[in-house]
């Protein structure tokens, strides 16, 4: 377990090796021509923390439910999603709210995916006929892109069970029962005066109106800076200087709590109160606690004390949409990718699509709430605060940590050019081969 305090700064660490330093120790053999040298682990790179990272995150989101009777309804995996047609989830609201609460203890797929790869200029000859019938032989140039390492890590086991339930605040912009975006206002952005209530100081009542662009591409930049800092979808990134100082040295200021008008229970009664006949209710599990931007830094830094070419790292989930869709036929069809797909080739699709979305009883979505379940090892972690008021950051194994305890096998799976559809598995040493020139091949151990 490891405990952060806000005024204490991260200790300095030393530059990563450069890859020309890495590539002066290894061999000149055509096999290792895109590989640095066998991992060391003394000069492998370190993980440096950000001041964001020591930022207090006060909790957030719904009331914890009380104790239920879950509700089991008939549902498949379409892709990497949960559907579901039941009938009675879409009649009921306390029957939709009881399977969403069962659906969300079950921890999402998490994984990263590291993949290395090159390009090669190969030529190959090739036959060609004129419009004459002569035929000639030529020589040409393609090409190619070559896959040196391909593998990924699982990080469910990171997460830690019973999440925390939240819904969008009344600001954000989210789709709210049409086909585009909405958001609970409280006055019109064209007209000064407030929409539900007059200057005088009258009760003012919140009005559902369509988003504007500025605020869709607000709602983007904040939700992908949540994403990068590991920041749960209850804190508001803003204001912008927040962000800025993370480069200062100074700590940033406590986040600051969102919080929506509506709960969970009451978004589930007005999806099933709805008539339309494709809605949708869609639940998301968003994943918090780490700052996969500085993560994602590291994991290229140690990849490329061995490699030199291109790294892509990306992080995956699945499993993390609950989407509960109408009961019927049309519903259904749309629902099965064969058919889909026909009614595009006949050109019935199309029709399909303009009626649900400017039709009155055509499609609704509803997207406001979800499910955050945090980094962490065991349960019980939490973002705290101490009993001196001093902010403390995420009690349980951090990001950087993490990578300290994997960098090992990273560098080792990189070196070894692996290629597999299978998790990869935490380090143990192995013996290699390492080809030299000039002399044979020398066992050694990394």
């Amino acid at each position: 377990m490891s405990e952060y305090q806000l005024d204490n700064k991260p200790p300095p660490v030393e530059a990563p090796p450069t890859f020309e330093d890495s590539q002066a120790a290894s061999s000149s053999s055509t096999d290792a021509a895109h590989l640095g040298p066998p991992p060391d682990a003394a000069a492998a790179p370190k993980y440096v923390e950000h001041p964001l990272e020591y930022t207090y995150i006060p909790p957030g989101g719904e009331e914890p439910p009380p104790e239920f009777t879950p509700y089991e309804a008939e549902y498949f995996i379409s892709g990497k999603e949960i559907v579901t047609h039941d009938p009675h989830l879409n009649e009921d609201g306390e029957a939709l709210y009881r399977f969403l609460l069962s659906q969300s203890t079950t921890r999402p797929d998490y994984r990263v995916h590291l993949r290395g790869t090159h390009t090669e200029h190969r030529t190959r000859s090739v036959t060609r006929t004129d419009s004459n019938g002569h035929t000639r032989h030529e020589t040409e140039t393609y090409t190619e892109t070559v896959t040196d390492f391909d593998f990924y890590i699982d990080l469910t086991p990171q997460i830690v069970h019973g999440p925390v339930h939240w819904s969008l605040p009344d600001a954000e912009p989210a789709y709210r029962g049409q086909m585009f975006m909405q958001v609970d206002a409280l006055y019109d952005p064209t007209n000064a005066e407030p929409a539900g209530g007059d200057p005088e100081g009258q009760p003012m009542h919140l009005g559902r109106r369509k988003a504007t662009k500025q605020e869709k591409s607000a709602a983007k930049d904040r939700k992908a800076m949540r994403k990068e800092c590991g920041l749960p979808p209850w804190v508001a990134p803003a204001p912008e200087s927040w962000f800025e100082q993370t480069g200062s040295g100074a700590p940033p200021a406590a986040a600051r709590v969102l919080e929506s008008s509506k709960t969970l229970r009451q978004w589930a009664d007005e999806y099933c109160a709805s008539d339309k006949v494709l809605k949708e209710f869609t639940y998301t599990k968003v994943v918090y606690g780490w700052n996969t931007a500085n993560l994602t830094q590291a994991l290229q830094a140690a990849i490329r004390s061995v490699y030199r070419h291109n790294i892509h790292v990306s992080f995956d989930l699945a499993l993390h949409k609950i989407r509960v869709r109408a009961d019927n036929t049309l519903a259904r069809t749309l629902s099965n990718r064969c058919l889909k797909f026909l009614l595009c080739v006949t050109l019935v699709y199309p029709f399909l699509w303009l009626w649900r979305r400017f039709s009155a009883r055509g499609g609704g979505r509803w997207e406001p709430p979800g499910a955050s379940p945090p980094f962490a090892p065991g349960g019980g972690a939490r973002w705290q605060q101490a009993p001196t008021g001093e902010a403390m950051a995420l009690v349980g194994e951090s990001e950087g940590e993490w990578f300290q305890r994997w960098e090992g096998a990273i560098r080792d799976a990189v070196w070894r050019r692996r290629r597999s559809g299978e998790a990869l598995q935490p380090f143990v040493p192995q013996p290699y081969f390492y080809p030299a020139p000039h002399r044979p091949l020398a066992l050694g151990m990394c």
